[in-house]
């Protein structure tokens, strides 16, 4: 067991040291909301809209002048990563995707590894334009498979089948040089064998990523709705979410893809790097209706928001909100990010950016349980405390 003064010391070796900007410590990236979907899938709380009819030319001018509104205050940043998320970014014309490439390249210095993804859906009609996507200058998709079988993908609302997103994802894979796909899992009636099989099978496609979320029931969704009414039956107990959640990183882990956050596995070297500006609290700029941004200017940290509203944001380009984030705020958004890395966060910087100073004794208590491990100044959760983090959380940020 490690004393109180064993903590004490370890933060109070911290230097700070704030010579680098926060973009260019933790990453700087560029996120773009596509609003629209073909179908609202009934567990989908983000912000997306069906809509039989879109005039892209419109929403090109919307986003390329935000590009250049942006552009104007962070001159001479290197762009780390753009990302094109919804919604379903895939019902936009590669055109479009290639002119808002073109603009962003126009006004900022592309990183040599800069990272370029649009995430789509693996339907035969939108798979058809990965390759005027990839002329257009993206590198990588993230495909929205969800399901493994057929009576599962209806029940989560999805207009594909099974053999669509296998053959959405060959596509993909020899278009792309990065593919990522997402599979849900704790649906209803869904054993720990079943997971296991799917799980397996999704392996045997050989993805150099996986995203792999727990099915949350979240308020204001049709499933929301359904479980507030009584319906929607059969979903997991805590103990068989533990299990399916421990299964997948053995199976992941074996495999070559270890977690390095809590829904996501990947070989070495493939993490996304759009993610991990998020989850290091870097910064980014929020385009789009929904959109969120962080931006340090003249080091100030800045919170954006846009209207959620497509019609509204479409004839309005621009913020809803722009404000100060103070430095205890920005410091529990580092710790409730950070922590979700399997590299975990730095003490020191957490200290020196944030201002924070963990109170050694929790540290300790949560040490001796086996939920945490430090690694000089570097804090992390450990196997056992991954599926608990919001209950480590709530001990770190307690009175």
């Amino acid at each position: 067991m490690r004393s109180p003064s064993w903590f004490r010391a370890v933060l109070a070796g911290i230097v700070t040291d704030l010579a680098l900007e926060n973009w260019q410590e933790a990453g700087f990236g560029l996120y773009l909301h596509w609003p629209f979907c073909a179908a609202k899938c009934p567990y989908c709380d983000f912000n997306s809209h069906v809509s039989r009819s879109i005039d892209q030319e419109a929403w090109q001018r919307a986003y390329l002048s935000e590009i250049d509104r942006y552009a104007e205050a962070t001159p001479g940043r290197v762009l780390d990563s753009i990302y094109f998320g919804g919604g379903t970014p895939s019902l936009m014309d590669p055109a479009l995707v290639g002119a808002i490439l073109d603009r962003i390249s126009d006004h900022w210095t592309l990183g040599n590894n800069v990272e370029i993804t649009l995430e789509a859906n693996p339907t035969s009609i939108e798979a058809a334009k990965f390759a005027g996507y990839r002329a257009g200058g993206v590198n990588r998709v993230s495909v929205g498979v969800q399901a493994l079988n057929d009576a599962d993908l209806r029940r989560l609302g999805r207009i594909h089948s099974v053999d669509e997103a296998k053959q959405a994802l060959a596509l993909a894979k020899s278009t792309f040089d990065r593919v990522n796909f997402d599979l849900i899992y704790s649906r209803q009636d869904q054993s720990l064998d079943d997971w296991r099989a799917e799980l397996d099978q999704a392996l045997d496609m050989g993805p150099d990523h996986l995203s792999l979320y727990q099915l949350t029931i979240e308020e204001g969704t049709a499933f929301g709705d359904r479980f507030a009414a009584g319906g929607l039956r059969g979903l997991p107990g805590d103990d068989l979410a533990v299990d399916q959640y421990f299964l997948t990183q053995e199976l992941c882990e074996a495999a070559g893809l270890p977690a390095y956050e809590v829904s996501n596995h990947a070989r070495p070297g493939e993490e996304s790097r759009h993610n991990m500006i998020y989850w290091q609290a870097g910064d980014w700029i929020g385009i789009g209706p929904g959109a969120h941004g962080r931006l340090t200017l003249t080091g100030r940290r800045i919170g954006t928001e846009t209207p959620l509203s497509p019609t509204e944001w479409l004839k309005t380009p621009g913020e809803s909100a722009r404000e100060d984030i103070p430095l205890d705020e920005q410091a529990i958004e580092y710790l409730l990010m950070g922590l979700r890395l399997r590299e975990g966060i730095g003490l020191e910087r957490l200290k020196s950016r944030f201002g924070m100073a963990l109170d050694p004794q929790k540290l300790n208590t949560l040490l001796e349980l086996g939920l945490i491990e430090l690694d000089g100044p570097t804090l992390r959760t450990s196997r056992e405390g991954r599926p608990v983090l919001n209950a480590i959380l709530r001990e770190l940020l307690s009175d």
